[in-house]
């Protein structure tokens, strides 16, 4: 099909014996979700072949368990707009991509692996910048990564967290409602499969709140959270040499990774300029409209850490 990209010859395997992916049939599965989705009132989405098709990846090809991830998706986008509303490609997200805090590596854990980011909490400054603004920065490049990054789509991601320099005003910020959000929309709505969240150089006091975050995952999630104390025993896991030169690996420079996202998202400008345009209206969902506790569920009444 010309308007998808072809997979490598690694890839296509998996997708084939592991995700249920039959070429001859993806015209025909295309064209049953776009029908699905002009006979939604309340559900306005994208309809690009590229984009269906990640979807479709990330629930294996069946139909049904794709149709209810674009709803969540889409109907998730809309109920949180303090995190999706406004998604644009300024100074302030060009600002954070440039301190390296979140970045997406070049090559995938080998040639049909998943694809590997890091989040490096030393790099993110509180004063400057919000826990809102770093997890909207990240949701913009998931979102990239449905269009751009075969690997996530077909093998899933794994994150490296680095807990190393916590700093007292960024435990500050966390908002566990939030964190809580984030977890179900990633188990139900983000259709990059995560693979596994590997935490390293964790004090004892980051220990501590991660169990407390890892308590609000789904179950699923929370099977997939990993902890260790420092690169050597991550390096047990993960070979050194899929990490970028400053962990010790050769899989790129931080510079240049860090370019290469600003020049992605300057790509995506327009695009996330049109978000708006896509989203739910409950008012035109047929049958009992979805609201922030039917889909999170009751959340507590701690918003954020109270820090002596």
């Amino acid at each position: 099909m010309a308007e998808l990209r072809p997979l490598t010859a690694e890839l296509r395997n998996i997708a084939e014996t592991e995700l249920n992916e039959v070429t001859e049939r993806l015209p025909a599965d295309l064209d049953a979700l776009r029908e699905w989705l002009g006979k939604q009132p309340h559900l306005r989405a994208r309809q690009d072949a590229q984009f269906l098709v990640g979807f479709l990846r990330g629930c294996k090809f069946s139909l049904e368990k794709t149709k209810s991830k674009l709803e969540h998706f889409y109907t998730i986008k809309t109920l949180m707009p303090e995190l999706f509303a406004n998604r644009v490609v300024d100074a302030k997200t060009l600002a954070l991509c440039r301190t390296g805090t979140y970045v997406q590596l070049p090559n995938a854990w080998g040639p049909a692996g998943p694809r590997i980011v890091i989040t490096n909490y030393e790099k993110f400054d509180p004063k400057a910048f919000k826990l809102l603004d770093l997890f909207r920065y990240q949701t913009m490049h998931s979102e990239l990564s449905i269009w751009e990054d075969d690997h996530a789509n077909v093998s899933g991601h794994i994150e490296i967290i680095d807990m190393g320099k916590l700093s007292l005003s960024f435990v500050a910020q966390l908002d566990f409602n939030l964190i809580k959000r984030m977890g179900v929309f990633a188990e139900k709505a983000q259709p990059t499969r995560i693979k596994g969240i590997h935490f390293i150089n964790c004090p004892k006091e980051a220990v501590a709140l991660l169990n407390l975050a890892k308590g609000l995952m789904p179950s699923k999630l929370q099977q997939r959270f990993f902890v260790y104390k420092n690169l050597e025993q991550l390096s047990k896991v993960i070979p050194l040499e899929y990490l970028p030169e400053e962990y010790g690996g050769s899989n790129g420079r931080m510079s240049d990774i860090q370019a290469e996202a600003e020049r992605q998202l300057l790509d995506y400008s327009d695009y996330f300029k049109e978000d708006s345009q896509y989203g739910v209206n409950e008012q035109l969902r047929p049958g009992t409209q979805v609201n922030v506790e039917s889909i999170f569920g009751a959340e507590g009444s701690f918003r954020k850490l109270d820090i002596d």
